[in-house]
């Protein structure tokens, strides 16, 4: 059996939990959320009589014997908490994203190094059909080579989306703007395509929320791999949430995904 303590009773640890639940192999031992009400609603609707809710991720560290811990806090929290799991030596499993900056992602990969434990990002995009599909149709070169690939993310993101976090659009909390959240996905599926970008170009701006937020609404950028290029556009100032495109042009034809449908040329 995993034993499984998750962190953070937002939005995004009613997917973990859900998940979890129905895992047989699974055991959910703990929930973690500085609003213990928060924490006590999951354990009533994941948890069993035996799951324990706690304020603070140290004392459920100290007090649990846990295999795996989620974490589904704030960006800003991804990496303290993580360190902190794995000098307990327990496995990470986290939201994307790994870090907020360079000096964090070190000090996490050194952590998981030390610790002897693995670490797991949640990008599941990659596992949705069309990607697998893709994939498999890539690596059979029917296609020949990939030359390059274009993406772009048009989505909507208004004023009381930012509100309703007080740690979002902010620099030093959410560590950035579309790209480093709504848009990830999508560039991950770039480099997990196109392998690790070689050379960037690239520029950002606020749009529409210049009040609001600090951060980003928009980006575009030019990237360089080794098999080709990729020009990649991200917003969330669009009038609605349309299908993420992301196209892959290869010597004999052409890989298109757009929202969940495959289309090849």
């Amino acid at each position: 059996m995993i034993r499984v303590g998750l962190v953070g009773c937002g939005n995004i640890g009613n997917v973990h939990s859900n998940i979890l639940k129905d895992m047989k192999q699974v055991q959910i031992e703990a929930f973690v959320d500085t609003n213990l009400d928060c924490a006590l609603k999951y354990k009533e609707m994941y948890g069993t009589k035996d799951t324990r809710c706690y304020k603070s991720l140290s004392e459920m560290l100290r007090k649990e014997k846990i295999d795996v811990l989620h974490i589904c806090t704030p960006h800003y929290l991804h990496v303290p908490m993580a360190i902190e799991a794995f000098q307990e030596k327990i496995h990470v499993f986290m939201e994307k994203p790994p870090a907020i900056s360079k000096e964090e992602f070190s000090a996490l990969k050194k952590a998981k190094q030390e610790s002897g434990k693995e670490l797991g990002i949640c990008f599941q995009n990659r596992y949705n059909e069309a990607t697998e599909k893709a994939s498999e149709i890539l690596e059979s070169k029917i296609l020949g080579k990939i030359k390059g690939a274009r993406a772009f993310i048009t989505w909507n993101r208004q004023a009381d989306y930012y509100e309703s976090g007080s740690w979002r659009g902010r620099w030093d909390t959410e560590g950035g703007g579309v790209l480093i959240n709504q848009a990830i996905h999508t560039l991950d599926l770039l480099t997990y395509f196109l392998g690790k970008p070689e050379y960037v170009e690239a520029s950002m701006k606020n749009h529409h929320l210049k009040e609001v937020i600090e951060v980003e609404d928009t980006i575009e950028a030019y990237i360089t791999f080794a098999s080709g290029i990729a020009c990649f556009y991200a917003t969330s100032a669009f009038v609605e949430d349309s299908p993420i495109l992301l196209e892959l042009v290869c010597e004999k034809g052409k890989v298109r995904i757009e929202g969940n449908c495959l289309e090849v040329t």
